[in-house]
């Protein structure tokens, strides 16, 4: 019974790891001998549908020729190997954000892969590459609200930085115990169509790829990302970082790229996003960027240097993601204090200009950037606690588990005593008020400040 708040605690929780250093990492492209980037094969499209825990992502970028933004995204999320849970989410934001974007999830069933894994499918949903690797088409049936209908097709080679496009965790690089892989498309032609409750929206216009597969526990792996993805009619600029919890040394990993028509200019493991300005969000207190910086640095095939540049004002933030949302209350308190995570995504989408130098030739071009910074958990620990034993997590994690089983045995008590078959907030108050404890969240002053 109440199986559901166990598996939600330990699937999205966890707790702090212990220090293990920044060598317990190997960044991806670090490794001697390593390519700045490899450019994409079809075999390097693959889905790799891990049997331990891993989220994998394919998320498809769109900028309409009209203006509008957003993406398609299917989230394929095995939790411990026992169980799999997949998502196909639609979010399209309205021209200059004009009216409220239109933003739907819907969990799939009977979902596989084709014999290569190339190609998903779900009841309702497709996503298929075609036969020399250089399409995809997207057609999803699953919500009225948002009926999908198109095709993503390569105009500049794929990449991945280094030879793999994967960081590994581990004190033994030999045998790493989680990772973290990221391939892209840079830059797509984008054709097709997303039917709405209020009529259809043509979306032809520019696009990008991203294939993304975290394998452990998501806020283990990273407690800052940030993410840029800048379109114009001659560029496009892809930078994406993350830096990894104290416990492996807070170390930033980055992966980069810049493509024109038909020809990627460089990539590699480069570049930099810096939140210029920011200002305190009150119901979270992360430092919401409203200004930005974002550098790109490499090589051109031909060996001449090149750097990329787009500053400026974010603007009004498009949305604010509380990636936690769904879990239920009482457990989103329990893992924010123990685990200190609280994930929050802000998304921008201005328009600048970047300013890209190769060689002596200097080039400018307003474009429409799509930028996320991602908090999820603290950078440094409270108390000046440089290294923590390994052992008292387990002892924190299981003084957890048993407070937990201890409340909800009594509660499930009060409730077949009264004969009924729903657990109310009020029983868990009683329970707590007759153990003579306080379960933030229940607390009645917590609980008259929600109302």
């Amino acid at each position: 019974m109440f199986s559901w708040a166990k598996s939600a605690l330990s699937a999205v929780a966890g707790t702090e790891e212990p220090i293990y250093g920044p060598e317990a990492i190997q960044p991806v492209g670090k490794n001697a001998g390593d390519p700045a980037f490899t450019e994409l094969a079809k075999e390097n499209l693959k889905w790799q549908a891990l049997n331990y825990t891993n989220v994998e992502t394919q998320t498809f970028y769109f900028l309409s020729d009209a203006g509008h933004i957003g993406f398609f995204q299917v989230i394929y999320n095995n939790i411990f190997g026992a169980r799999t849970t997949v998502q196909f989410n639609t979010k399209l934001f309205y021209p200059n954000n004009e009216k409220p974007f239109l933003w739907s999830s819907d969990p799939l069933s009977n979902h596989g892969f084709d014999e290569g894994h190339y190609s998903f499918h779900a009841d309702g949903v497709s996503i298929q590459l075609n036969e020399d690797g250089s399409a995809y088409t997207i057609k999803a049936a699953v919500n009225n609200s948002s009926l999908v209908n198109v095709k993503f097709t390569r105009t500049a080679p794929g990449f991945q930085g280094g030879k793999t496009g994967t960081s590994n965790y581990g004190t033994d690089p030999k045998e790493p115990w989680g990772s973290m892989h990221h391939h892209f498309w840079p830059r797509c032609g984008v054709e097709g169509s997303v039917i709405t409750r209020e009529g259809e929206i043509k979306i032809d216009g520019r696009g990008m790829f991203s294939h993304a597969l975290q394998g452990m526990k998501p806020h283990h792996a990273a407690a800052r990302w940030n993410f840029a993805n800048f379109q114009s009619p001659s560029y496009s600029a892809i930078l994406m970082e993350f830096k990894t919890p104290p416990s492996y040394g807070s170390t930033v990993v980055r992966v980069s790229g810049i493509a024109t028509d038909g020809k990627l200019l460089t990539a590699g493991i480069n570049g930099e996003i810096k939140h210029l300005e920011t200002k305190q969000d009150s119901d979270n207190d992360w430092p919401e960027p409203t200004s930005a910086s974002y550098h790109w640095v490499g090589k051109t095939e031909d060996g001449k240097e090149i750097t990329a540049e787009v500053t400026g004002a974010l603007g009004n933030k498009y949305d604010r993601v509380d990636v936690m949302a769904e879990v239920p209350g009482f457990i989103k308190t329990i893992v924010a204090s123990a685990a200190g995570t609280k994930p929050y995504i802000y998304q921008y989408a201005p328009k600048l200009t970047i300013r890209v130098k190769v060689g002596d030739e200097v080039k400018e071009e307003e474009g429409v950037l799509f930028t996320e910074a991602t908090f999820v958990s603290r950078l440094a620990r409270r108390g000046g606690v440089k290294r923590i034993s390994a052992t008292i997590y387990d002892d924190v994690r299981q003084a957890l588990k048993s407070r937990l089983h201890d409340i909800l045995r009594e509660v499930v008590a009060v409730v077949e005593h009264s004969g009924r078959k729903t657990v109310c907030v009020t029983d868990i108050i009683f329970v707590l008020n007759r153990q003579g404890r306080q379960l933030y969240g229940f607390d009645p002053a917590f609980i008259g400040r929600r109302r």
